[in-house]
């Protein structure tokens, strides 16, 4: 059965929302680059580094936005990119892999702004962290084990920040970065995948009319 021309366009729609999220993710790692030239991952010294950053180096308030605004915005195109995907829906393989890393992806992409919240350290950060600290907290069994290893011993301090970094820049981003390219591929493959199929079947819709 061929695919509607709705079907076609929501597909398309997919794959440019693809190359959207990686090139927002492009965005993001390079300017996360050149902040951490300058960023220092303590308590206190979080704060009056990104200060420095937005006051003294060269277009470093340009980059130091434009990372904000990558992370962002990614979230909500990723999120729109599902919506997308989950309308124009194509149970194969190829949309398997698409959806099964758009959804990583998503999560991945909602870790990153989760981690960066303490990276500030600023008022809002602070104490936003602290509320996610007591939800940790609530989680049964491993709650506490979870807060020690993201605190460092349970109390907001240097050593949370640089967790914190470390997780962000070293695990969460890298995976995220590998899940964007596997979903644009996938979508890519999903592409390529269904014209050929609707080229095999034409031939054969064409025998059984005339006969």
């Amino acid at each position: 059965m061929q695919s509607t021309e709705f079907e076609r366009i929501l597909r398309r729609l997919a794959t440019i929302l693809s190359v959207v999220v990686l090139t927002l993710c492009l965005i993001y790692v390079s300017t996360g680059v050149l902040l951490s030239f300058y960023y220092a991952p303590t308590a206190g010294g979080a704060y009056r580094s990104l200060k420095m950053i937005d006051t003294q180096v060269s277009y470093g308030w340009l980059f130091h936005r434009a990372h904000d605004l990558a992370g962002n915005a990614v979230i909500a195109i990723a999120l729109i990119e599902i919506v997308v995907m989950f309308l124009g829906r194509q149970f194969r393989q190829s949309w398997l892999t698409a959806w099964i890393s758009g959804i990583l992806f998503t999560l991945s992409a909602i870790a990153l702004d989760w981690t960066a919240m303490l990276l500030t350290w600023d008022q809002e950060g602070y104490w936003r962290f602290n509320i996610e600290l007591r939800n940790i907290l609530a989680i049964p069994f491993i709650g506490s084990q979870l807060r020690d290893i993201l605190t460092g011993g349970g109390v907001i301090s240097t050593v949370t920040v640089q967790h914190l970094y470390a997780i962000h820049s070293y695990i969460v981003l890298p995976a995220a970065m590998i899940l964007a390219v596997v979903n644009l591929s996938a979508l890519l493959w999903q592409e390529q995948e269904i014209p050929s199929e609707e080229q095999a079947i034409q031939p054969l819709e064409t025998s059984l009319a005339e006969s």
